[in-house]
């Protein structure tokens, strides 16, 4: 892996929608501060049925690529190697170049999550609950399986939901049990909440926050706070927010990518906060 500043390297974010991803900003923040002045990191608008041609155009001069929805199962049949991490969820959202030529994927997101659950002091929970069962909700769980030692309980809006979740507790080795949208007010009880739902969805449960909540990890970061997050923060609670998990799943991107470590942590998040603000 090259780690001289310089070396000429390209990376990107792909994606679609791709305009308003924030990777671009995080990773060239890093650059900045690593002294990597001849690499550039940009945003490639690719949907699944691009990608094979994307990844057939890419020169030796590329170094890695973070990818975005709907992209992160598509890619797997396109690499040389995949991480246990990777796999534990069928989610890639990071590839690596080596120099020899492979192309190895890798999922940032789940130690990115307990990277910033840790980060807020929460190393260990007794219990947790899930908000929504999508695409983030496997890899919420799989970081559950690293911090809390028992019950999941994860609200969901469908059988075919709930069914899926069952499923990757078994295969996470996480005691899952499922319930119903209708009473997910009762999610907010819990040691440890992680909202994965779509902007707004979570909104008519800042009504019910309780006195006294524990903490909230929001993983939205545009627009923040979401109403839940503002509601939990008023109350006393802890909150941990989607830019969290996007600085913190974004350094260890950096650091594979470009073989230096520790990326520039602060310095990423300065840039991603600075960035949100002009918004």
């Amino acid at each position: 892996m090259p780690t001289r500043a310089t070396d000429a390297r390209r990376a990107a974010v792909l994606g679609k929608p791709i305009a308003h991803s924030l990777s671009p900003v995080l990773h060239r923040a890093a650059y900045a501060e690593l002294g990597l002045a001849d690499w550039s990191y940009d945003r490639f608008e690719v949907d699944e049925a691009g990608l094979p041609a994307f990844f057939e155009g890419l020169g030796p001069e590329w170094a890695g690529l973070s990818l975005t929805m709907p992209l992160k199962r598509a890619v797997m049949p396109l690499l040389d190697e995949v991480s246990v991490t990777a796999a534990s969820v069928d989610a890639v959202n990071t590839v690596v170049f080596t120099e020899d030529g492979r192309k190895v994927g890798d999922n940032t997101d789940i130690p990115g999550m307990v990277a910033a659950l840790r980060e807020h002091g929460i190393e260990e929970v007794e219990s947790a609950a899930i908000l929504g069962a999508g695409a983030t909700a496997s890899s919420a769980l799989a970081a559950l399986s690293r911090v809390c030692a028992g019950e999941v309980v994860v609200y969901v809006r469908s059988a075919a939901r709930a069914a899926e979740m069952l499923e990757w507790g078994e295969r996470l080795d996480v005691e899952v049990r499922t319930a119903d949208w209708a009473d997910a007010a009762e999610a907010l009880r819990a040691p440890l909440v992680i909202a994965t739902t779509p902007a707004g969805t979570a909104d008519a449960l800042a009504s019910a926050v309780p006195e006294r909540p524990a903490t909230l990890f929001d993983v939205l970061y545009d627009p923040w706070p979401t109403e839940l997050a503002a509601r939990w923060s008023m109350f006393g609670g802890a909150v941990v927010g989607g830019l969290d998990l996007l600085v913190h799943q974004a350094v260890l991107q950096v650091e594979r990518m470009t073989g230096r470590a520790p990326a520039p942590l602060e310095a990423m998040r300065r840039a991603g906060e600075k960035a949100l603000a002009a918004r």
